[in-house]
């Protein structure tokens, strides 16, 4: 296998396929040899570490060829076996997400919210309940008594009729005899 035709991107879909744009470029001994050595390394201890430096290169190249070939074959292996990407997809956010749910930073903020909500949800009963006495103590105010006094009066000459066994509602013209109010104060 050419290393100079592989496309190393992991992420990428021509996995293993021939690449323009992504090739392995091996150090250039000519460059390497116009820049200083490290001070204090001899001519042979140079040499044997670029030596070293070419050996860990040809592995690392060596070692992409294999992932490339292995994860092909896992490519094959699933879709012989009819597992898709959506299914690992699924398989791999669901593990993502218990994941989070354990991590400690997702315990403290899921307490923390729940604390919060205790606390919210207890003060909006003590406003309420403040409303709701403040709307008691109102009702038993003494303009409140008079407004509800005024509100049944009208009540009672707008319904009076009905009540009274008859479906009509008094004339507005005053033609039942009773005369009308000229001003009836609330």
């Amino acid at each position: 296998m050419d290393s100079a035709g592989q496309d190393i991107n992991l992420n990428s879909p021509n996995k293993g396929l021939l690449s323009d744009s992504m090739t392995d470029v091996p150090v250039d001994t000519a460059v390497a040899a116009q820049t200083p050595a490290m001070e204090g390394l001899t001519e042979a201890e140079e040499e044997e570490l670029r030596a070293e430096l070419t050996k860990v290169e040809e592995e690392i190249i060596t070692l992409r060829q294999v992932l490339a070939a292995k994860e092909r074959h896992c490519g094959e292996l699933k879709r012989k076996l009819g597992l898709s990407t959506l299914e690992g997809l699924k398989h791999n956010l669901s593990r993502s997400w218990h994941d989070v749910q354990v991590s400690n930073a997702y315990k403290k903020t899921q307490e923390t919210l729940s604390q919060a909500g205790q606390r919210t949800s207890a003060a909006l009963s003590t406003v309420g309940s403040a409303i709701s006495r403040k709307l008691g103590d109102m009702r038993n105010s003494a303009t409140f008594k008079s407004f509800e006094d005024r509100v049944g009066t009208i009540k009672s000459k707008v319904v009076g009729g009905r009540e009274n066994g008859s479906d009509s509602l008094p004339s507005p013209t005053g033609s039942d005899n009773k005369p009308l109010p000229e001003h009836t104060p609330f």
